[in-house]
């Protein structure tokens, strides 16, 4: 499938063109494989040595099998993995940041007023980021995905969890570098953009849903996989190379999240260039606010798929932990790891309606949340900010969290319930996340208490 005259995406996905090339271009390595009998790890320092730039990213694969050097034991047959040693450092291929005024033939940019130059260089940066993403997509598939799978360092299974929908994502974004191609004109200059903006984003929603609420899960699974011997020596292997340029595959994985929330003020930078009485001026502001929407619709959807994600693994000692209003939580407002007062990690979940304190254990090779004491209802909370230098007095191991010496930024939630005499006394690593913490606290009970009151 053509797509304008300066660059083309084929069906299959390859890119090609005298646009691409021209602002895509890398120089090819030298490859020295050396004798072929004597092809060990040794001799590979570093995938950049075999590893051809993103432009020739089909055959990524099969040069990473290579580097691998793999062996069968001569009873068992199970491959073993030769262990990684760091190599020398090796130049990383980074990209060039270009203006478009860099990129457009002649003087074209002389008789344009500065204004219309800079809505020129906001399109083109506009244009320029989805040429990259789609790079990077592209190279996560191939490279990563495509490459453990041939090596069989995954499951099918575990990669359609970790890569989730990238394969849409990649069609959607190739398709707007499509449409903003055909609109530059011979000049180098675009006349206008907003057309194409709203009718792209209606096509972004869905396919972004499923791939951000699939993230937690791909993360979990790829911390876990991190473990494995084979997994962890590819992904340094990978690191090492120059066309990672230093990222984890991680990085790449939260690329397309990143540049969702970017999207609005990208069109902004746009809208400001644009006179009043242009066809874009109407356009891009309602794209404007049509991408704000679909940025709304995916956080509140990934909320909800965190929030059970998390109640999910939770691990209850008896009963009376099980509130009934934990199964109803739709939007988690902040998480982390705080410290009892004797020093123990507590991973403290604070929803929308209900505080919920656990620590972090393992079952079955399964990281899970186990409840400690009785999770605080919103509705019923109250929040004491500890002075400095304050000191309680000891009290037993259970009341560790509201009982013994008190250190630097803490706070204490208890329960105001008469039926529920629960609290809990929380230090947070410094005076900044303290701060944090305490606002949200705040927030959260002014907010149940509005609603308690409205109803």
């Amino acid at each position: 499938m053509v797509c304008g005259t300066r660059l083309c995406f084929p069906t299959k996905g390859k890119w090609h063109g005298e646009s691409y090339a021209r602002w895509n271009s890398y120089p090819l390595p030298v490859i020295n494989m050396g004798n072929k009998r004597n092809r060990s790890m040794v001799r590979v320092g570093s995938l950049a040595n075999i590893l051809s730039p993103v432009s020739s990213v089909k055959k990524v694969g099969q040069a990473i099998q290579r580097s691998m050097s793999f062996s069968k034991g001569s009873h068992s047959g199970s491959m073993t993995i030769k262990p990684y040693c760091k190599p020398p450092a090796t130049p990383t291929k980074r990209r060039d940041n270009k203006l478009w005024s860099e990129t457009v033939q002649g003087n074209i940019n002389e008789p344009l007023t500065k204004n219309e130059i800079k809505r020129q260089e906001a399109i083109f940066e506009l244009f320029q980021g989805e040429v990259d993403l789609v790079d990077d997509l592209y190279l996560v598939m191939k490279t990563y995905r495509d490459a453990m799978r041939s090596l069989q360092i995954l499951t099918d299974q575990e990669l359609n969890i970790i890569f989730g929908s990238l394969e849409e994502l990649r069609m959607i974004h190739e398709e707007l570098v499509c449409d903003l191609q055909k609109q530059r004109g011979n000049n180098g200059a675009t006349e206008e953009v907003g057309k194409v903006l709203l009718k792209w984003l209606p096509l972004v929603t869905e396919v972004y849903v499923t791939y951000c609420t699939n993230q937690l899960a791909a993360k979990t699974l790829l911390d876990e996989k991190k473990q494995d011997s084979k997994v962890n020596d590819f992904l340094e292997r990978c690191i090492e190379s120059p066309f990672s340029r230093k990222l984890d595959l991680w990085n790449f994985l939260d690329v397309p999240r990143s540049r969702l929330v970017k999207y609005p003020l990208l069109f902004k930078n746009i809208l400001k260039g644009t006179p009043s009485d242009h066809e874009d001026k109407i356009n891009i502001t309602l794209a404007i606010k049509m991408c704000k929407e679909i940025v709304s619709e995916v956080d509140r959807r990934t909320g909800e798929t965190k929030c059970k994600h998390f109640i999910d693994t939770f691990e209850y000692l008896d009963d009376r932990q099980r509130n009934h209003l934990i199964a109803y939580q739709k939007n988690l407002l902040c998480g982390g790891v705080l410290k009892s007062t004797k020093g123990t990690k507590l991973h403290v979940f604070l929803f929308e309606d209900i505080l919920v304190v656990t620590r972090l254990i393992t079952r079955n090779n399964r990281k899970c949340y186990q409840v400690y004491r009785q999770p605080i209802p919103v509705r019923t909370m109250a929040l004491e900010d500890i002075p400095e230098g304050e000191v309680r007095r000891s009290g037993s191991f259970r009341g560790a969290l509201s009982h013994g010496p008190s250190v630097k930024c803490g706070f204490k939630v208890r329960s105001t319930d008469p039926n529920l005499s629960q609290s809990f006394t929380l230090h947070s690593s410094d005076e900044h996340d303290k701060k944090q913490w305490l606002q949200l606290f705040r927030s959260a009970i002014r907010r149940a208490r509005q609603d308690e009151t409205c109803v």
